[in-house]
């Protein structure tokens, strides 16, 4: 079979399995097993195929038939131009993240003490320390995601302080930060069995459940940031297209301030940032 063949082969086994854009997948499965680039296979397109390059083209068409995610099946994924390990216990990281990294990094976080809450992969952690040069520290309650975060943080060469635990309990002590982030679980209980099967079968339900309506995750991190973020430091969030509105109003009504609402590339709301309000002092006076 010739490089044109196995590609049309692939590709509508994958159209007929549901796979949505099969021809994407096709092109990074024949990438990877044949160990080049897609312009290079494409002036070989009348060649034969390598019986090495079949076999793993097969294993990994079937594996995505049943809706395993690509990621999973290569065992990687860019993100900001990065290289990120995946597997079954850490989500996948998505384009629509980049849009929170995006805006972190508009500011200058050099040397700054960034807290990631559900850390899962590090991508967001290790995204921050490697480009920004922050000094980030991360948390998660999933062992196994830490083992990815970790692994991640040292293919990246960046030093990430891990912890495993519930949010802020996972932290050694009281310390303070001038940025927290989070892309916490956001999905409604009630929708995740709506979801494709990539997300709802091959996905961690603890990174994606946030409860009836939600918005679990962010009420406890912003009601307890106060005592983890610096006055006047700054708090971002990972949203759901709908979830603007109520994330805002959490917010909002525990003094912060200087809240926006930013869209990601397909124009839905994807991130919410907030400053911490700064306190002033009150000057008591005697009138004598």
């Amino acid at each position: 079979m010739t490089y044109q063949e196995i590609i049309k082969k692939i590709t509508d086994e994958l159209k007929t399995a549901g796979v949505p854009d099969p021809e994407t997948d096709a092109r990074f499965f024949l990438e990877e097993a044949a160990g080049t680039d897609y312009s290079h296979l494409l002036m070989q397109l009348r060649d034969e195929v390598p019986d090495e390059v079949s076999a793993s083209l097969e294993k990994y068409i079937e594996a995505r038939k049943h809706r395993i995610p690509l990621q999973q099946i290569l065992g990687f994924t860019e993100f900001m131009g990065l290289k990120f390990y995946v597997n079954e216990h850490v989500l996948c990281p998505r384009q629509d993240t980049e849009v929170l990294i995006e805006q972190i990094l508009k500011n200058d976080i050099g040397g700054s003490r960034v807290l990631d809450l559900c850390t899962g992969s590090g991508c967001i952690a290790v995204s921050l320390a490697k480009l920004g040069g922050a000094d980030v520290t991360a948390t998660d309650i999933s062992e196994e995601a830490l083992t990815v975060a970790a692994r991640n943080a040292q293919e990246n060469e960046v030093d990430v302080h891990f912890f495993r635990g519930d949010l802020y309990d996972a932290l050694p002590s009281d310390e303070k930060y001038d940025i927290i982030v989070s892309n916490p679980p956001y999905i409604r209980t009630q929708v995740i069995d709506t979801l494709a099967p990539e997300v709802r079968d091959h996905e961690p339900r603890i990174a994606l459940d946030g409860d009836a309506d939600g918005l679990a995750f962010y009420r406890r991190i912003i009601n307890d940031a106060g005592t983890y973020l610096n006055e006047g430091g700054r708090l971002y969030f990972e949203i759901g297209f709908d979830q603007g509105k109520a994330v805002s109003e959490l917010l909002r009504n525990n003094a912060y301030e200087d809240i926006h609402v930013i869209k990601d590339y397909s124009h839905n709301d994807r991130v919410v940032a907030a400053k911490r309000r700064a306190v002033v002092a009150q000057v008591m006076t005697n009138d004598t």
